[in-house]
């Protein structure tokens, strides 16, 4: 007796967050290429999900045409007549296929009634287990598709921005991160060269990308890039979060030194002071936060060649050439 799907159905749904609309959809397209590994390929066969049986009814679409040349798909109007079916060219007629064990006896009698008209001997034909096999194949697939693209919706909009995680196992070289819902790669080049860690650690990192197309981890992150210092600061400075003060420029070499240019759009707003903090307190927590990087601040000018004075200060600049054309 094939158990009741409804149940199992709501249940994967639950655990696996999946819309039961899709569990169904991808329980019958599993049915469908099941019966066509057990029957054949060239059956135009139609599933339906019976919500009080809670199984997936069958059936086979036959095409009524005047000169049969694909058996088991077409018939012609005399062989329907000789059956005592109404029919015309053009109709489609419908006959379901009983492939369960719990309906030996209707598929015995069908195959006895229209058996050469369908071409389709079901009676003592279950799903083979290569068939059964292959269904499963379908349904475990599409479930993964279906969490990927739910992961995919839920992160797709945080692009940029900082994620915490957990570093979970070592994959050559690579870090996967438990994000909780999901695992997320942190490629080598993604990682500082000084910075190492141990599963159960905690890591913030940049969402650097998510790749739909990916096998693995389809969420990249990355602790070289220079996003990760602008967000870290935006993070310390409420100043910047809010857009008094403002990242005009930044620039990194992971693990060894950065630099960040700010401006201000309040003339009583320091905006260096602003990332400072007092006594150092917002610029060293980003610090820690990159594991020692010395990280610059200097103040924007749109004057190239003073801009070039901060951030080279506390050198002296004797003068200044630039080329213009050439940037």
């Amino acid at each position: 007796m094939q158990p009741n799907l409804n149940m199992v159905i709501d249940q994967v749904g639950k655990d696996k967050g999946i819309d039961r609309e899709v569990l169904v959809e991808t329980l019958k397209q599993a049915i469908v290429t099941a019966a066509k590994k057990t029957f054949g390929a060239h059956f135009e066969l139609e599933p339906e999900y019976n919500e009080e049986t809670g199984c997936v009814d069958l059936f086979q679409i036959i095409n009524v045409v005047e000169e049969v040349e694909v058996p088991g798909r077409e018939i012609s109007v005399d062989a329907a007549a000789q059956h005592g079916l109404e029919a015309e060219v053009g109709d489609e007629l419908l006959f379901q296929v009983f492939y369960r064990p719990e309906d030996a006896e209707k598929a015995e009698e069908q195959d006895g009634k229209y058996g050469e008209l369908l071409a389709l001997k079901t009676h003592g034909k279950g799903f083979g287990r290569i068939a059964a096999q292959t269904a499963k194949q379908v349904i475990i697939q599409r479930v993964r598709e279906a969490e990927r693209e739910i992961i995919f919706n839920e992160y797709k909009d945080r692009k940029g921005e900082l994620i915490n995680g957990i570093v979970r196992r070592f994959e050559r070289g690579n870090i996967i991160v438990d994000l909780g819902r999901t695992e997320a790669i942190l490629p080598v080049r993604e990682q500082v060269p000084r910075e190492s860690y141990r599963v159960g650690d905690r890591v913030v990192s940049f969402v650097l990308d998510i790749d739909r197309a990916a096998r693995g981890p389809q969420i990249i992150l990355s602790r070289t890039h220079k996003g990760l210092l602008v967000k870290l600061f935006e993070n310390e400075v409420p100043e910047i979060y809010e857009g008094i003060v403002r990242i005009e420029s930044s620039a990194r070499e992971p693990g060894a030194r950065a630099m960040i240019a700010v401006s201000s759009r309040d003339v009583d707003v320091d905006p260096v002071g602003a990332c400072v903090g007092m006594k150092g307190s917002r610029v060293q927590a980003v610090v820690q936060e990159l594991r020692g990087e010395k990280i610059d601040i200097v103040p924007y000018d749109e004057d190239p060649a003073r801009f070039v004075c901060n951030a080279i200060a506390p050198a002296e600049v004797s003068r200044v050439l630039i080329d213009a054309e050439n940037h």
